[in-house]
C-alpha cells in the first residue's frame, strides 16, 4: 500500500507520515520549503512536476495537508497564497481523479463563522477571514474535480514541534515563560486543541477502509471534544508543566487581530460512524509532550 503525503514536512504532515510508516504503508512526502533527505522536493505550483511526481509513485491514496495555515499571513498575503491553498488544490484533485487515485484535503473549522455550534458537515460555511475563505474554496475545488474526493476538517492542531513557535498551541508557552509582566490572554473564543497524532490515526484509518473497499467521500470533521480558550490552554501548559501562572490574567474580549471564530466546534458524528476509534490525546498530556523537548530541565 503506498500513500504520497504533500505538506509532509508541517506539523500534521509529519505526524500523517509516521503513522502510516509505522503501519507498513510505503510513503511518498512531498516538501518544499523545509524538504529534507528523507523527503522530495516538489513546488505544488508546479503542475508539470506535481503530475510526473504522482504518475511516477503511482499512490493507493493522497493525503493533501500542504496550506499557508498562519490567518494572519493569509490576511496580508492572500492572493499569494491563493496559489498553494486553492489553485495547487485544484490540480491534486483533478490529478487524483485522472489516475483513480482517493484523495483526502486537509481543511478547517474556520470556514464557519461560530455562531451556531457544534457544526455538521452538511452545514452552510459562512468564512469570517481570508484563511476559511481559502481553505473553503479548495474544499470546493476538490470536490468538483474529483467525485470520490473527501475533505477532512479539523480545528487548531499541535503536538511535537521543531520550534515553540510552529504551532498556536506551542506558542502559548511564550507567555508561560515570560513571568515577568502580566500578560491578558483572550478567553472569549473557543477552541478545541487537537492532537495531530490523532488526526494522523483518523486519516490512516480512513485510507486503510478505502483500501478494503469501504466507499465513502465527502466532507466529514474531527476533532477533540476538550474544549479551551487562549487563557485556559495558557494555564493547562503552566499546570502541564508545574510552572507559575499568576501572571497570566484572562481577557473576556476578543484579540484585535484577524477576525475568527466564536466557537466553531466541529460534530464529528459522521467519521465515527465509518468506524474510527482513536483515542483522544487530552491537552495537558500532549502539550507537555510537545514541549518538554524544549525545556531539558523538566524532564
Amino acid at each position: 500500500m503506498k500513500v504520497l503525503v504533500t505538506g509532509a514536512s508541517g506539523l500534521l504532515g509529519r505526524a500523517v507520515v509516521k503513522e502510516f510508516e509505522a503501519h507498513d504503508w510505503e510513503v511518498l512526502g512531498l516538501a518544499f520549503s523545509r524538504s529534507s533527505p528523507k523527503l522530495k522536493r516538489v513546488d505544488l505550483r508546479d503542475s508539470a512536476v506535481v503530475d510526473e511526481t504522482f504518475r511516477d509513485f503511482q499512490p493507493d491514496i493522497v493525503i493533501h495537508s500542504a496550506a499557508e495555515r498562519r490567518a494572519d499571513v493569509v490576511e496580508q498575503c492572500a492572493e499569494s497564497v491563493q496559489r498553494l491553498n486553492v489553485e495547487a488544490t485544484t490540480f491534486i484533485a483533478k490529478t487524483c481523479s485522472s489516475l483513480g487515485i482517493p484523495v483526502i484535503y486537509i481543511s478547517t473549522n474556520y470556514v464557519f463563522d461560530g455562531n451556531k455550534p457544534p457544526y455538521k458537515p452538511t452545514d452552510k460555511p459562512n468564512p469570517l477571514n481570508k484563511y476559511g475563505l481559502s481553505k473553503f474554496t479548495g474544499e470546493k475545488a476538490t470536490l468538483a474535480a474529483h467525485r470520490a474526493g473527501i475533505v477532512l476538517r479539523v480545528p487548531l492542531l499541535y503536538g511535537p514541534v521543531e520550534r515553540i513557535n510552529e504551532s498556536g498551541g506551542t506558542y502559548l508557552f511564550n507567555y508561560v515563560h515570560n513571568t515577568g509582566h502580566v500578560k491578558h490572554v483572550c478567553n472569549y473564543q473557543q477552541r478545541y486543541p487537537t492532537h495531530v497524532g490523532d488526526v494522523a490515526s483518523v486519516l490512516r484509518q480512513m485510507a486503510q477502509k478505502l483500501h478494503e473497499g469501504q466507499s465513502f467521500h465527502g466532507i466529514f470533521h474531527w476533532s477533540s471534544s476538550e474544549q479551551h480558550t487562549k487563557y485556559s490552554m495558557t494555564v493547562g501548559i503552566a499546570k502541564a508543566l508545574r510552572l507559575p501562572y499568576k501572571h497570566i490574567q484572562p481577557q473576556e474580549s476578543p484579540d484585535l487581530v484577524t477576525p475568527r471564530p466564536h466557537n466553531a466546534q466541529l460534530d464529528i458524528s459522521d467519521t465515527l460512524d465509518l468506524g474510527i476509534v482513536v483515542g483522544e490525546t487530552p491537552f495537558q498530556v500532549g502539550i507537555r509532550e510537545a514541549l518538554i523537548p524544549f525545556l531539558p530541565g523538566l524532564q
